[in-house]
């Protein structure tokens, strides 16, 4: 089944490159009108490769939760000749790409995305990815706001003794012997398909979308004293189990970004909704509503050839009978983001280390090109990218007001833009509480 779903991903992505090698000739013309906020700048055009080409790096990672991880990511793109009248306007024509990871301590991915934007040179963009995910290593401490609470043990696990609070996250992982050794630690299967269309107006700036997801879904404890499974049998929670899990989606999208890989000007702002029912075939009835908003703008350019300004603010919210997992799962129309904690949402902290019904994330960066260079006929750029990221949650809206449920990380990064499309992520950060290090395709935002 599984190789089926490839070939016709390729045999789709091959027809629709074809059509636009096609049409490319026909006119230099755009079919429709397209903002002029949203074309490329002189020189990312000048650097863009044409026709097709594959991009791809290692995935390679090291981490006290998941072991030494090692996997590759990449991506086929079709940018078509500059001849096209996209060719100005969007980052590729179609993307093809594809994941695969495995770690030491057996977390395994395999996912394949396929991207068409303007599909068939109308207004509409078509995305499409499914795959399937084994993670035995996924962390929980709370789903309220008691997991915005301090590290804490006992020396040797002996509660005679003085508890040490606000420890740090390798002291606190160390103290989990024998019994407690899976405390935090939860195991997760899910097989995933998710479509989803766009609709462009206002000359492409404003978008409407609507998209259908389904998955099957496995989630349980490990055996000794666990967290998770504590609080499902007090029923403080639910999601522990097997089960179909069915969504629909729905998004307003306003997006005057340059680039979308690698933005220097515009705004991303989204508003979406997930609505899942038991009486379409969900195992859950839960409703989750996320707004999004991304600004980039080039400062000092006469000083500076680029040096962007990025920031990121984001709140979302889960209601009804939400199971624990989807809490951890903040829906953007260009891919889920798991928060909050980990590589894309507050880096110095673990992933899912704090959450609850109402979650914000905000993140501020500074990217400086400070090099660029052709190797082998390939381009690559490099900006180096210090950073602040700050989130909170929150029980309910009405504590929203409680400012002290926010925490702090910061860091440096390094960005290597390779063919201008892909973006090899390599970002440092620090908190009160940990230090970790990622290795990432893309932006984080």
């Amino acid at each position: 089944m599984l190789k089926s779903y490839f070939i016709c991903i390729i045999l789709f992505l091959f027809i629709s490159c074809r059509h636009y090698s096609q049409s490319a000739t026909d006119t230099i013309k755009l079919p429709f009108a397209i903002a002029k906020e949203k074309r490329l700048s002189d020189e990312d055009i000048a650097n863009k490769k044409e026709g097709a080409y594959v991009t791809g790096a290692p995935d390679i990672s090291s981490d006290p939760v998941n072991g030494f991880g090692y996997g590759g990511e990449g991506t086929l793109f079709f940018n078509g000749k500059k001849t096209d009248p996209f060719f100005a306007y969007t980052p590729y024509r179609a993307s093809l790409g594809i994941v695969l990871f495995n770690t030491t301590r057996n977390q395994r991915e395999f996912m394949l995305k396929l991207d068409l934007p303007y599909i068939f040179n109308t207004k509409w963009r078509l995305r499409l990815e499914g795959g399937y995910e084994a993670n035995p290593n996924l962390l929980y401490f709370g789903q309220n706001e008691q997991s915005l609470n301090g590290l804490q043990y006992y020396p040797n696990q002996d509660s005679s003794q003085k508890v040490i609070s606000n420890a740090s996250y390798s002291n606190y992982e160390n103290s989990l012997k024998g019994g407690n050794e899976f405390y935090n630690t939860y195991f997760k299967k899910e097989a995933v398909l998710n479509v989803s269309g766009e609709r462009s107006f206002l000359d492409g700036k404003f978008r409407t979308l609507v998209g259908y997801e389904i998955a099957y879904v496995d989630f349980s404890s490990f055996v000794g004293k666990s967290f998770v499974q504590q609080d499902y049998d007090l029923r403080k929670i639910t999601g522990l189990g097997k089960g179909i899990v069915t969504i629909e989606q729905l998004g307003l999208i306003w997006d005057t970004r340059d680039l979308e890989t690698d933005p220097s000007n515009g705004v991303f702002a989204e508003l979406t909704n997930e609505l899942s029912l038991k009486a379409l075939g969900s195992k859950y009835d839960f409703n989750k509503t996320f707004f999004h908003f991304n600004f980039y703008k080039k400062i000092f350019p006469k000083q500076f050839k680029k040096l962007v300004f990025a920031g990121r603010v984001a709140f979302g919210y889960s209601a009804l009978d939400c199971p624990f997992f989807e809490y951890q799962d903040q829906w953007s129309s260009e891919g889920s983001i798991e928060g909050l904690g980990g590589a894309n949402t507050l880096r110095g902290f673990k992933q899912s280390r704090f959450l609850g019904r109402a979650m914000t994330f905000n993140n501020v960066e500074l990217r400086y090109r400070f090099a660029q260079c052709n190797i082998l006929k390939q381009h690559f750029a490099f900006s180096a990218v210090p950073f602040v990221d700050a989130g909170a949650v929150w029980d309910n809206l009405n504590r929203l007001g409680y400012l002290n449920n926010f925490r702090i990380s910061e860091g440096l990064g390094l960005r290597i833009a390779w063919n201008v499309n892909t973006i090899l992520r390599f970002d440092y950060a620090i908190s009160k509480e940990d230090k970790q290090f990622f290795f990432n395709l893309s932006h984080s935002f």
